[in-house]
């Protein structure tokens, strides 16, 4: 059947643009993420409010260390993951079904009834489904930009919104329940409303072609892989996570795929290693090791679909002086909470700093209060310190120093709770699983991309591969590097962003052991060093006895040692490394014997990475994971990898979901092809530069009114001069004097309006914006009956469309330019006023 297939939605929009809309986001094809922008503020530069406590960044290590406090510590515990939310407390409802024993009405009994003004109901557990939908990466009760982009519903905040939004909870939910089946459509239609068809096709489309439902290795879903692709050519480089993802879904859409991979095997930075020695064998991951987070996490749905299951690091984690001996539990709490509270004081004086923050570095900052409180007084206490430092350079793969103590943990809001994981034998069987059947050349190292009008030339050595487009998945190293060289010349915005984002390094030296001789209980342990620079040598122990199938245990190098340990021998690091386990264990009486086996890593050498991942180096921000992700060459060339997206960056799921966005991406542009139709470029070339602009236009606005926001384009008081309105979705909702007066149509939208600005969203504010005009404006403003109401009056009585800050496009410019000008043109004139009050005598 039809539907059995990956479907996109049609071309034809079934919805007329309103006025101060824009066409091409209408639904007319499975929509691009054009610049992944998940985050829910629009304008990241536009605020440094900290979201959730430094020490979340550990949990990205997969790592989140308890220490040894004694009962009588004091010490601030460490706050739940952020995602999924606690349920909604039992005041503010979230979804409840309609009043009545049967709340989907029967037209027949009362013809002149529209339908499409009633909440529909699916099933009695929406609070469930929406929490599913959040460790997707949706908003429990709200649209992505994307989906605004997309054009899912025809306007922003309407019941059709709220409709769609269950619509698409409970599809994900319903393929969650067994992700090895392939979810159709027709299994919904009984659940849906005949009337609600248009939404349940819009859900649809969007979660199939973008990859949320329908996607991995099970049987059900491979099968429906064509036998012949019947859609243009595509060429990837780079067989790493984010390009095998991208060349099954495309295989599944029916495109024909080929992807050139420089080493000798697939996975990229994900690669186990298997060790042997003396009748002992092991699965030692040596670059990507830890799930981080499983809630949602798109890997552990493919382990699911392979029947494997996790294995959940434990958080304990002891730690050893330089000399071998334990680290005093007394001392372990009061310098871990000594560190938070650094952290914290860094937090604030970014929020002070506002985007001066954006030039400063992490490390500065933490070394500034360091001595200004000195916390840390005795030498011990100094090695702790340090310590929690290395582990710090280790999550990000980055020095301090280098690290922006503005955005360094811009992607925080967006861990993916739930425990952090070891795959048992190795993350290479989820590497094994996803590049079966894809079409794989190994050894071919790519050094020049050519893309225009006609296609794609991708070459390696003397041969030349053709394609109708081409997925570059390649490192940030290997960009920043230029070992490929760009014909034409990359964008002069993405070779900036290139260079403002930071690419660190994390090695590692695995040893396989006759036999365990650390403790069983425990899968981390710590070594302290006293000396300053060698601080991350070392300095942390991963046991993997209990899932690499022998006795493994991997210690890693992090920050500037990490550096250093490039052009140390293997032997001398191999010595190093036993002459710490035997200084803690030999005291105790247990003899450490010789490895059978130790490798040791060099990704900063390795030609093929150039480093590990990515982080916000000081002078970049997370726009710059959306610059590295657009496309070039009128969508012929696309990008992916982890540092593509702001969302999961230096990630293992990040590097995969950007796959899938890309395939998504790549689909769109070949349907417009065929169909003769051009692909609005979005983002614009300016996009930073208007986000930052935009956020500071909007600090001071004309008018301001509960959740709304409006900026005149001219001084003049031309009732038809144009206006940029901006409405703040989630968050706290600011109260105006108008919201005392209740009506009729206010208790009738006000489900509404608490499911668009719910507990869910409180900490994440999505910003949507529209055009329109200034005698409309202020007519919004005197609605009288809250924010629901007006957002009722914006949408269905002046018809205006709301869209992400991206979708306003090139109709917004020109207003933008022209208050950004007067605006200055005024404050020059009161600077110079200033100035002449200042020499009066």
């Amino acid at each position: 059947m039809a539907d059995q297939t990956p479907q996109f939605p049609p071309l034809s929009t079934p919805y007329a643009p309103p006025p101060f809309s824009f066409p091409h986001l209408s639904p007319p094809l499975p929509q691009p993420i054009p610049s992944p922008n998940p985050n829910p503020n629009p304008n990241p530069n536009s605020t440094f409010h900290l979201q959730i406590p430094f020490q979340g960044k550990r949990k990205r290590t997969g790592f989140r260390r308890k220490a040894s406090h004694p009962s009588t510590s004091e010490v601030t515990p460490p706050l739940p993951p952020p995602t999924p939310p606690p349920p909604p407390p039992p005041s503010l409802p979230f979804y409840p079904p309609p009043s009545g024993p049967n709340p989907i009405k029967n037209p027949l009994e009362n013809p002149s009834l529209d339908l499409s003004e009633e909440i529909i109901v699916i099933n009695k557990e929406p609070t469930a489904e929406a929490l599913t939908a959040l460790t997707a990466g949706f908003p429990a009760d709200s649209l992505t930009e994307e989906e605004i982009e997309a054009g899912v519903v025809s306007s922003v905040g309407g019941i059709e919104q709220v409709n769609y939004i269950l619509i698409r909870n409970h599809i994900l939910s319903r393929w969650r329940e067994n992700v090895n089946n392939w979810v159709t459509k027709e299994s919904f239609t009984s659940v849906i409303p005949p009337h609600c068809e248009t939404l349940l096709n819009s859900a649809y489309n969007y979660l199939v072609s973008h990859g949320f439902v329908n996607f991995g290795v099970a049987p059900s879903i491979k099968e429906k892989i064509p036998a012949e692709p019947s859609k243009p050519n595509v060429v990837v480089i780079g067989a790493g996570l984010a390009g095998l993802a991208a060349a099954r879904q495309l295989m599944l859409f029916g495109f024909k795929v080929v992807v050139l991979e420089g080493r000798k095997r697939c996975g990229g930075r994900v690669y186990t290693k298997r060790m042997e020695g003396a009748n002992k064998s092991a699965a030692a991951d040596l670059g990507g090791s830890v799930l981080t987070g499983t809630h949602g996490n798109p890997l552990g749905i493919i382990g699911k679909q392979l029947g494997l299951s996790l294995y959940k690091v434990r958080d304990k984690c002891p730690l050893y002086r330089p000399d071998g001996n334990p680290v005093d539990p007394d001392m372990d709490g009061k310098v871990e909470n000594a560190f938070n509270k650094l952290l914290d004081k860094a937090s604030r004086l970014r929020q002070c700093m506002g985007e001066v923050a954006m030039d400063v570095s992490l490390g500065a900052a933490l070394e500034t209060f360091r001595h200004v409180y000195g916390d840390a007084v005795t030498d011990d206490e100094v090695n702790l310190f340090n310590w929690h430092l290395a582990n710090l350079e280790y999550a990000n793969a980055g020095l301090l120093s280098k690290l922006s103590l503005a955005f360094w943990d811009q992607d925080d809001p967006f861990d993916m709770g739930g425990d952090h994981c070891f795959l048992p034998g190795g993350n290479g069987r989820l590497v094994q699983a996803l590049s079966e059947g894809v079409s794989i050349i190994y050894e071919k190292t790519v050094h020049t991309i050519r893309y225009g009008v006609d296609g794609v030339q991708v070459i390696a050595g003397g041969q030349v591969y053709e394609g109708d487009m081409a997925l570059c998945t390649v490192p940030l190293g290997v960009l920043k590097n230029g070992s490929i060289k760009f014909v034409p010349e990359l964008p002069q915005r993405k070779l900036d962003g290139i260079k403002r984002l930071g690419f660190g390094l994390l090695n590692k030296v695995a040893m396989l052991f006759p036999y365990v001789f650390w403790s069983t209980d425990l899968d981390t342990f710590g070594h302290l060093s006293d000396d300053p620079s060698k601080r991350g040598e070392f300095f942390l122990f991963y046991s993997y006895a209990t899932v690499a199938g022998g006795p493994l245990l991997i210690a890693l190098v992090a920050g500037e040692a990490a550096h250093k340990f490039e052009s140390m021998p293997p032997t001398d690091a191999v010595t190093l490394v036993l002459q710490i386990l035997r200084g803690i264990y030999e005291p105790q009486g247990i003899e450490v014997p010789d490895p059978l086996q130790s490798v040791c890593t060099r990704w900063g050498t390795d030609s093929f990475s150039l480093g590990s991942y990515s982080h916000v180096a000081v002078g970049a921000s997370g726009d710059d994971y959306d610059i590295l992700a657009e496309s070039v060459g009128d969508g012929r060339l696309f990008f992916a990898g982890e540092a593509t997206t702001r969302r999961y960056p230096a990630t293992m799921h990040g590097a995969f979901i950007s796959g899938l966005r890309e395939a998504a991406n790549i689909a769109h542009h070949a349907n417009a092809r065929a169909l003769q139709i051009k692909v609005e470029r979005s983002p614009s070339t300016n996009t930073q530069a208007c986000a930052s602009l935009l956020a500071d236009l909007f600090r001071e606005p004309d008018l301001e009114f509960g959740s709304f926001s409006v900026i005149f384009g001219q001084k003049t008081s031309d009732p038809k001069s144009a206006a940029i309105l901006r409405v703040a979705l989630g968050g706290t909702r600011k109260k105006s004097s108008s919201d005392g007066v209740k009506t009729d149509r206010q208790r009738s939208n006000k489900l509404l309006f608490q499911q668009l600005q719910s507990h869910y969203n409180q900490q994440q504010q999505l910003h949507v914006y529209t055009l329109l005009t200034r005698q409309q404006a202020l007519e919004l403003r005197e609605v009288r009956g809250g924010d629901e109401m007006r957002l009722y009056y914006l949408c269905e009585k002046l018809g205006v469309k709301l869209v992400g800050r991206k979708g306003l496009g090139p109709a917004a410019d020109s207003v933008i330019a022209s208050i950004k000008a007067e605006r200055g043109n005024r404050r020059a004139s009161s600077n110079s006023t200033d100035r002449m009050v200042d020499t009066k005598p």
